[in-house]
């Protein structure tokens, strides 16, 4: 018997080595998981852009499984996705799990960004600064990024002042958008991006609120040919780790995610935002669509009222629910948008 056990041992410890490397394996293999197509520009030119740096940096020891189009978690779940393990890796819309990050959606204020290089900055600012990373406590965040400034997009009505909205079921990004879009006169209706499409085309919605990165992204300007720019938000976004995920990672894995993690990438997909939102406008432009450009809203005789009121309303709203320091973050913002000036 001694001889038989002497003689399956080698076998034995070559099935134990080999269920270790799988396990080794596995741990370096990390889920990302976001809304955006995987053809879209954001997809190719940051997150894969990503991808390859963490890989080149951690010398192939990481590896990164890209789960696009909301196939892993939907968009509206995958912050929690992440903090659940669903995904090691989730990238989303701050706005999309209301309420739960009312500090960071202050970036989202009309007047705090003029275009997405300087949101990402801001935003990214305000995290590094301490002023809003209470928020995400429970994840290991990367990095963070806005689009450009949101704009009106319709499809049979030319909006020219508020009133024109009224009666029009426009879909809005996010709640402080949407009371903003409701101060205006407009009926707001929440979905997430990739049902927009869809939605104005069987006309459950008259038109939508949206950069013009998204309007190229999720292919709307074939249905959308008047366009207001009026900028009276702009849409926030984190991409966050599952802190478990982060924790279990080797030193040298670690470094790699955080040599890739801050500003730099900040900077990045802010830079990429903003070369989508120039090819939206001018895809726009090319199909001989009637664009309305509003200069300074916020000092419009027609748009202030609605634009200002939604911002005080906003932060009136955040203090009244104990967060005394919303007004503190909001001018921390204006600060940040002039040291973040393009």
């Amino acid at each position: 018997m001694h001889n038989k056990l002497k003689k399956y041992l080698p076998f034995a410890l070559a099935l134990s080595v080999a269920g270790v490397s799988a396990t080794a394996q596995a741990a370096s293999t990390l889920r990302m998981s976001h809304f955006w197509p995987a053809a879209s520009g954001i997809n190719q030119d940051i997150f894969e852009q990503w991808i390859d740096a963490v890989e080149a940096d951690s010398n192939g020891e990481l590896r990164v499984q890209n789960f696009p189009s909301g196939t892993l978690t939907k968009a509206d779940d995958a912050y929690e996705g992440a903090v659940n393990g669903i995904s090691d890796i989730a990238i989303t819309a701050q706005g999309y799990t209301a309420g739960r990050f009312p500090l960071s959606q202050i970036v989202e204020l009309p007047g705090v960004a003029s275009t997405a290089s300087q949101g990402a900055c801001v935003l990214q600012t305000l995290y590094d600064d301490g002023q809003i990373a209470s928020e995400y406590e429970d994840t290991h965040v990367l990095f963070m990024f806005t689009t450009g400034p949101g704009y009106i997009h319709t499809r049979d009505t030319l909006v020219e002042k508020p009133s024109d909205l009224d009666g029009l079921r426009i879909r809005r990004p996010t709640a402080v958008a949407g009371d903003i879009l409701e101060n205006m006169g407009a009926s707001p209706v929440g979905m997430p991006a990739p049902d927009i499409y869809t939605s104005m085309q069987r006309g459950v919605i008259d038109g939508l609120s949206f950069p013009w990165e998204g309007m190229k992204v999720f292919r709307l300007n074939e249905l959308a040919e008047y366009h207001t720019e009026v900028p009276f938000y702009s849409l926030i976004f984190v991409a966050t780790m599952n802190q478990r995920s982060y924790d279990r990672l080797s030193p040298e894995q670690k470094a790699a995610i955080d040599a890739n993690s801050g500003m730099k990438w900040a900077d990045k997909a802010g830079a990429v935002f903003n070369g989508l939102d120039k090819a939206g406008k001018q895809a726009a432009k090319d199909a001989g669509h009637t664009i309305k450009v509003v200069e300074n809203p916020l000092d419009d005789p027609q748009w202030q009222a609605p634009l200002k009121k939604g911002i005080e309303d906003y932060l009136s709203g955040l203090e009244e629910r104990g967060l005394t320091q919303a007004h503190d973050v909001y001018q921390a913002a204006l600060a940040a948008r002039q040291s973040c000036a393009d």
